[in-house]
């Protein structure tokens, strides 16, 4: 049997070493791909469960309308926020810092007003007695509840995606890849601070 000369073990261990590596770069491209992908996927639900709380606006609107003498500047106020929040749209694949803020801006402006007109109908014992409201009141409520679940949701697969695309040798295949950060759902301005209560009568 013949010897290998240096050169052709020289040649095998550099082309067995390029061969690991490509092997490496595809698996580590095609998990990234997966992870950001799961990143889209945790975005259409958020996206999802705001829709639905735009959808049941509407509705509660008309319910509300319909009390005599309801304020109509409350009224405009979560129209004129609704109108504003389904403005802002963000593309799952520019989940930016700043489009995410943005998104986020628009729905706690529609959150803020909605939390007014909750305020403002406490004054409507017979508007709060009907079951057409009190069945929308609880779907809101329920709908809240899912926004907060599919934001948190969203916010740890981004931190997997972020923490993968960011790490060593990972970094090298994200940056060919044009794998790029994503943005995380952050407080409302003022939730670090606690609401006052006033017990005065």
């Amino acid at each position: 049997m013949k010897k290998l000369s240096g050169g052709w073990i020289a040649l095998i261990v550099v082309g067995a070493i390029v061969i690991i590596t490509l092997l490496w770069g595809v698996r580590t491209n095609n998990r990234m791909i997966t992870a950001e992908e799961g990143v889209s996927g945790a975005w259409a639900q958020v996206e999802n469960v705001y829709q639905r709380r735009m959808d049941l606006i509407p509705n509660l609107v008309n319910t509300v309308k319909g009390a005599a003498n309801f304020e109509r500047g409350t009224l405009e106020a979560v129209i004129d926020a609704r109108s504003k929040a389904t403005s802002v749209q963000v593309n799952a694949d520019n989940l930016s810092e700043a489009n995410i803020a943005a998104f986020q801006k628009a729905q706690d402006g529609l959150t803020n007003a909605l939390s007014r007109l909750m305020v403002t109908v406490e004054r409507y014992p017979e508007l709060k007695a009907t079951q057409n409201f009190r069945d929308l009141q609880a779907q809101l409520e329920g709908t809240e509840n899912r926004i907060a679940v599919e934001r948190n949701k969203f916010n740890e697969v981004v931190k997997a995606y972020n923490t993968m695309i960011r790490k060593f040798p990972n970094s090298i295949i994200a940056g060919i890849g044009g794998f790029e950060k994503k943005g995380y759902f952050k407080a409302s301005e003022g939730a670090d601070k606690a609401p006052e209560v006033n017990f005065e009568f």
